[in-house]
Formats: structure tokens, C-alpha cells, sequence
């Protein structure tokens, strides 16, 4: 079966239909499968759920689909940084299903294991419980939360060999993995598409059987918030 495609287009296409939750892999501007989310864009499919941990910023990332009202929910842990994220959520024109951040993780990561729900104390005797099954074990309580079971799954990754086995570079780990197991269709971006074996078995984030599509380019890696020191105070 080969998995490596020409462009993100062709990676996407056959994927897309209007009201499908999306996964996405990324922390900030950090790892995040920009070329994908282009492709997404200018597919003009709408009515989108997105799980992710953020929204990018205003205009890249997940903000270029809130900038042209493809996405009407979010299943986020963090608002920060996106002001037409915020003003769409304040305003009541998008959906904020909160997560906290393991949390978050957590039921991307149950999903891809095919585990449908699972207790916690995170959230416990917050507005983050209501309306949600409350168990005691050993004295203590917790809050059942449910597996993220998307549609799609979009990622971004440094390395991958043709069967999709991938290694991601260092924080641009971050929600990636959990992101990719969760997806029916796993599509993932690389910088680099290195030769079959070449890879260490041991040094794999994440193994080619959650990767159905691959596609190499390009990435801009644009810093979300540049923070320098003039040459004298240095």
C-alpha cells in the first residue's frame, strides 16, 4: 500500500465532508500541520469540530478556518493568543466544548486505543463535572470523560519512512501522537521521507499502522511569540 502522496490536496482528497471532527496534532504554532489545514481551507469544507489544544493564532494554524467560518466547534484546553477565537466564542458563534489539557490528551490518546470512556479527578467540583458521571474509588472522587473517536486525524511530523513509522522533533511531539491514534484516516506531514529500515525500531514515536496517508513539503515553523534582547543587555 503506498502512503506517500504528492501534496496535501491529493493526501486530503476523498476525506473531507461538511460536519466531520477533525483531530489536530500541536501546541501553539508548535507541530502543527499547517500545510494540511491550507489544504482544508481552501477545500471550503464547512461546519467543522476540531479537537486540538489551541487554535493557532489569528491567521495561521486552526485560526485561518475560524478567519473563514469553517469551523463551528471547538474541543480545545486553551483560547489564549487567537482573538477571532475568543470574539467567535464570546460572541456565540462558536461552540467551546473546555478540556483540561491532560485531559485532552488523554481521551485523543483512549480513543486511538479504542478505550470509550475513562475517570479522573481533573475537573472535579468545577463547571468542567457538570453533567457528567461522578465515581468514588477509595474515598476520592472522579469524573468519567469519553475517548475522542475523529473522523480524521491531521499531524505534523519530522520523519517518516514509506510505511509511516514516524519520529517527531522534540516538543513538536507534543499532542501529535495521541492526535494521530484518534483518527479513523491518519494523514500526516513530514519535512523528511527517509528509506525503509532506516529508521531505529527503537527510536519510533509512533508506528506506521495508525498512518494511512503521508505527504512531504515545506513548513514555514513561523515563532508564535518572538522574544529578544537588545545587543547591549546581552
Amino acid at each position: 500500500m503506498d502512503k506517500v502522496y504528492g501534496s496535501a490536496t491529493e493526501a486530503l482528497d476523498g476525506l473531507l465532508q461538511d460536519g466531520m471532527l477533525i483531530a489536530a496534532g500541536g501546541f501553539g504554532l508548535c507541530g502543527i500541520p499547517e500545510l494540511l489545514l491550507n489544504a482544508i481551507k481552501d477545500s471550503g469544507v464547512k461546519d467543522l469540530t476540531f479537537a486540538s489544544n489551541n487554535a493557532g493564532v489569528d491567521d495561521f494554524g486552526i485560526g485561518i478556518l475560524l478567519q473563514t467560518k469553517q469551523v463551528t466547534k471547538m474541543m480545545s484546553s486553551y483560547v489564549g493568543e487567537n482573538a477571532e477565537f475568543m470574539r467567535q466564542y464570546l460572541s456565540g458563534e462558536l461552540e467551546l466544548e473546555f478540556n483540561p489539557q491532560g485531559t485532552l490528551a488523554e481521551r485523543m490518546r483512549a480513543g486511538g486505543c479504542g478505550i470509550p470512556g475513562f475517570y479522573t479527578k481533573t475537573g472535579v467540583g468545577t463547571v468542567i463535572a457538570e453533567g457528567k458521571d461522578h465515581k468514588d474509588f477509595n474515598g476520592e472522587t472522579y469524573i468519567m470523560e469519553e475517548g475522542i473517536f475523529a473522523d480524521l486525524s491531521i499531524v505534523k511530523a519530522w520523519k517518516a519512512d514509506p510505511t509511516g513509522n514516524l519520529v517527531f522533533r522534540k516538543t513538536a511531539r507534543n499532542f501529535n501522537p495521541p492526535a494521530a491514534m484518534c483518527g479513523k484516516t491518519c494523514v500526516v506531514e513530514v519535512e523528511e521521507i527517509v528509506p525503509t529500515g532506516s529508521l531505529d525500531p527503537d527510536l519510533i514515536h509512533l508506528p506506521g499502522i495508525y498512518v494511512h496517508r503521508i505527504v512531504q513539503g515545506e513548513h514555514e515553523k513561523r515563532i508564535e511569540q518572538r522574544t529578544t534582547r537588545s545587543k547591549e543587555a546581552s
